[in-house]
């Protein structure tokens, strides 16, 4: 692992788990499937691959199993530009796998082999204030806390960190049901909340935590929480953002052809970020409104691709569309 003196600077550092995607070269039963095709996946890696092609510098922190999986992802990571430097390599725990099972119509079926992954290993002794050097902002989500006995905590450890570091927050809770019981998700994912600066849920995850209600009263919830500002989810209907001051509804993008749902909420949350961390000289509407509309449109054309990452746009074809001059499809 490089040292302290080669941290490349970064705008946005994020951590978590990475696994490998295999996935059918056609539709059907996985267990028919005679061929598949590999890749890389995990919510931050996706963002992370979002992030970077948006112009951003990114440093991506993790830990993978010393094997042939986290060469590749290590490998893949880089090749996209992202500051993989300070990912560590586990000799005893291995590098997690998943599969996704098309069946021609609907969301994918997906199978998680994580348990005992080398990021399951992760306690809050693992998190290192170098993480956050020449950084400004982190980003997280609520998977991590799920996959072992101490990574919660060291989510925890890991934001407060980051704050100290002088670091804005932002947290996705990106439920994962298969992982944990919902009580214990419920109380983790909110307890992180006022952890963060930036909290971005989706309508469904907002249900989950706080109940049924209007989405202004998910804004005012979550920001009661300790949020700063709340980016709301609502699927085709686009997405709302909420401040202290400020409410704000963005239209979504309507999409002719749904490919593939997983690695939406990522896109959004690339988009978005992209936007709100240069945006700063904005007033608050306006700020607000643009990283909206740029995350709604990246959340847009990641279901018309199949595969967590590989049709995000690059800055330049992203602003091509947000000015009409190039239609939002992939």
């Amino acid at each position: 692992m490089s040292g302290p003196e080669s941290i490349r600077p970064a705008d946005v550092v994020t951590l978590g788990e990475s696994m490998v995607l295999l996935q059918p070269l056609a539709d059907g039963p996985l267990a028919s499937a005679p061929l598949f095709t590999r890749s890389i996946a995990g919510a931050e890696s996706n963002l992370a691959i979002g992030l970077s092609r948006l112009g951003m510098r990114v440093r991506w922190i993790s830990r993978l199993g010393d094997d042939p999986f986290g060469d590749l992802i290590q490998s893949t990571l880089a090749g996209e530009g992202i500051d993989v430097s300070l990912a560590e390599r586990d000799a005893n725990a291995p590098t997690s796998v998943y599969f996704k099972e098309f069946k021609g119509y609907g969301d994918p079926n997906v199978y998680y082999y994580r348990r005992g992954s080398a990021v399951s290993k992760w306690t809050p002794e693992h998190v290192r204030p170098d993480w956050f050097d020449s950084a400004r902002h982190l980003h997280v989500t609520g998977i991590t806390p799920a996959l072992g006995a101490g990574t919660a905590d060291a989510i925890r450890a890991a934001m407060r960190q980051a704050r100290e570091s002088g670091l804005t927050v932002s947290f996705d809770p990106n439920l994962r049901r298969k992982l944990w019981s919902e009580d214990e998700a419920r109380r983790t994912l909110l307890s992180l909340i006022p952890l963060c600066d930036v909290f971005m849920p989706g309508i469904e995850e907002a249900e989950f935590l706080a109940g049924a209600m209007e989405e202004e009263a998910y804004g005012a919830h979550f920001l009661g929480l300790g949020a700063q500002t709340v980016a709301l989810k609502l699927g085709e209907e686009g997405s709302a953002g909420f401040t202290s001051g400020t409410a704000v509804r963005a239209k979504g993008h309507a999409v002719n052809r749904v490919v593939d749902t997983v690695g939406a909420g990522d896109a959004f949350a690339a988009g978005f970020l992209s936007s709100w961390l240069n945006g700063a000289a904005a007033d608050e509407e306006t700020r607000l409104g643009d990283a909206l509309a740029r995350a709604n449109l990246m959340g847009a054309l990641a279901v018309q691709y199949k595969g967590d990452w590989e049709g995000l746009p690059k800055l330049r074809e992203l602003e091509r569309m947000l000015a009409g001059r190039q239609s939002a499809t992939r």
